[in-house]
């Protein structure tokens, strides 16, 4: 018997589902960021106002806001990236800035603020409200992705039919 002759055996279903979407390095294409991830996760099945969907929620409005505000190269846009993974939600956020201001390289190299900063809570917000986060460059350009995953106890009740939401 040939290989196109054998039967096939009984495949899982896909467990893996992904969102990507590129938008615009501004303060809209941030908020935008924040709305697109909260849908596309109640299509997936994680309904609005769940801990899961508020966790998501604000790790990427913190992720496109420090993308818009820090990472920004006039001209190029910024890309958020969902995965429903088995357990969890990966969240990167990529932006075309190769140099400095460049991010810790994960939660051990937060500093945290000091009561009269402005600024410097996002990525401590991203670490309280994240299972695992970390930086790493990007393979295919310049910049860099950020990249946090929040865990779902339960995820098989959540996956549903092979392909539904992608």
């Amino acid at each position: 018997m040939t290989a196109s002759t054998t039967p096939s055996a009984p495949r899982s279903p896909v467990t893996v589902r992904v969102f990507s979407q590129r938008l615009s390095a501004t303060l809209r294409g941030a908020r935008l960021a924040r709305h697109l991830a909260a849908n596309q996760l109640h299509a997936w099945g994680i309904p609005h106002r769940t801990e899961a969907c508020e966790a998501v929620g604000l790790i990427v409005a913190e992720l496109a806001a420090n993308a818009v505000t820090h990472g920004r190269v006039p001209g190029r846009d910024f890309e958020l990236r969902l995965s429903l993974v088995t357990g969890s939600v990966r969240v990167e956020v990529s932006d075309s800035r190769s140099g400095p201001p460049l991010p810790p390289a994960g939660p051990r190299g937060v500093r945290p603020p000091q009561d009269l900063d402005e600024q410097g809570r996002g990525l401590v917000l991203v670490g309280a409200f994240a299972d695992r986060w970390e930086v790493v460059r990007r393979e295919s350009s310049p910049g860099k992705t950020v990249r946090a995953e929040v865990d779902l106890p339960g995820w098989l009740s959540l996956a549903g039919p092979a392909g539904a939401g992608q």
